[in-house]
């Protein structure tokens, strides 16, 4: 009986493992005509973490970013999102199970407001955005919620501005407004405070912390700080490979990490 039980709690303890790992991969490889940009990659990404890549410039990290939302496909190895093996699927489909990226570019319609732009984000999922005949009045309804994503990235006052008008930092708060409309379990951030004054990294910091809550959040980003800061695990890659995972201080003190991406004590 004992045995019994015990290989019963071996399950339970496996089984739970996989459901505490919302994204992996298993031995991602990319090849571009002969290059390796990503070689045999296992990553884990945790449900309700915020998870960083980082690594020298030419480390792979955009190609991962890319291959975990089949903008491009692996040579070899296999994606699993919930557990479901998505390697093969179009990012369209990616996208509708919940795992979205944001991009270094905002992506904006910048001749329409603020509100329009997350009001045509929120038409998608609600099965809205191909369906031209729908009277104005239906459309209506979506603005409670358009009202409230604005709010939650701090827009409120910038409504009825045109996306064009906006600073850059709050281009990109509207470009999360337009993302979370998706209501995306998995948020992938490409870059999130490329080209930002201290003052909107300040901002943008404490929106990526408050949209973490309840999902789970992928970043790539060069600012250690923001990095320190926000993320409870940091994968770092060298060469399309992963050379050290942990949290920030973990990999900071690794001195491989410290002589390929943050400097020797002598530099």
């Amino acid at each position: 009986m004992s045995g019994e039980s015990s290989t019963k709690s071996g399950m339970q303890d496996s089984s739970a493992f996989i459901s505490d790992i919302v994204l992996r991969t298993e031995g991602l490889t990319k090849t571009f005509s002969g290059f390796t940009a990503v070689k045999n990659l296992d990553l884990n990404i945790k449900r309700g973490s915020v998870h960083a890549l980082i690594g020298p410039n030419g480390a792979g990290k955009t190609t991962v970013f890319n291959l975990l939302t089949s903008f491009i496909h692996p040579t070899a190895g296999k994606i699993y999102f919930n557990d479901e093996n998505i390697t093969s699927m179009a990012p369209a489909e990616v996208a509708r199970r919940g795992l979205v990226r944001s991009f270094q570019i905002s992506a904006v319609f910048p001749n329409l407001t603020v509100l329009n732009n997350v009001r045509i984000a929120l038409q998608r999922p609600k099965g809205l955005a191909t369906q031209w005949w729908r009277s104005e009045k239906i459309l209506d309804r979506l603005d409670e919620r358009c009202m409230e994503l604005i709010d939650s990235v701090g827009l409120n006052k910038y409504q009825d501005s045109l996306a064009a008008e906006l600073s850059y930092g709050r281009k990109r708060a509207l470009e999360f407004a337009t993302t979370l409309a998706l209501d995306p379990e998995v948020l992938l951030l490409d870059e999130p405070m490329a080209g930002m004054g201290r003052e909107d990294i300040g901002r943008i910091a404490s929106l990526i912390k408050a949209v973490s809550n309840g999902r789970t959040v992928v970043m790539v980003e060069h600012n250690l700080s923001v990095v320190a800061d926000l993320c409870d695990c940091v994968t770092v890659l060298q060469r399309g490979e992963i050379l050290a995972a942990g949290s920030y201080q973990e990999v900071s003190n690794n001195p491989a990490v410290r002589e390929a991406y943050l400097g020797t004590d002598h530099e």
